[in-house]
């Protein structure tokens, strides 16, 4: 395996996995997950992060459906791929396409010069979070530990 062979589990640090958060909206937990990540990586600018995430929002939800969202974009001095995984208390308003309140989302930050890679990525994002039973038990989960081996274990 080579270092440019992106998986889940080498993007995904458990400081970033954070279960049962409580967010009013949309917007809040947008805030919410580019001050935590920011937090974990000071090189990012937690404004940044949070005005590119917006912006993609802008050109469309990324709320798949089911109560699942994959909220991403690019940024600019961003050297390495980083996710964050939540799990909200209760489900927000995201303009989901199933227009569905969202509960669950992976977050992708991605360098400026995006490659297919990460594309790959999001795909393998979205293939994960059509199992149902595997959203279920991502759900289930009754901490940020638990929430990390689910989501790691079974990469």
């Amino acid at each position: 395996m080579t270092d440019s062979t992106l998986t889940i589990n080498n993007i995904l640090a458990p400081e970033l996995t954070l279960c049962g958060v409580s967010a009013s909206s949309k917007k809040r937990i947008l805030e919410f997950i580019a001050e935590k990540v920011a937090g974990h990586y000071p090189e990012l600018d937690e404004t940044q992060i949070f005005n590119n995430l917006v912006a993609r929002e802008r050109l469309g939800s990324t709320g798949i459906g089911q109560g699942i969202a994959i909220p991403h974009c690019r940024l600019e001095g961003c050297t390495r791929v980083v996710g964050a995984l939540v799990t909200l208390k209760e489900g927000v308003a995201f303009d989901a396409i199933d227009n569905q309140p969202v509960d669950l989302l992976f977050t992708l930050i991605v360098p400026k010069e995006a490659t297919s890679e990460h594309l790959e990525l999001l795909s393998q994002l979205a293939e994960k979070f059509n199992e149902r039973s595997f959203c279920d038990s991502l759900r289930a989960c009754s901490g940020s530990d638990d929430l990390y081996r689910q989501m790691t274990g079974n990469g």
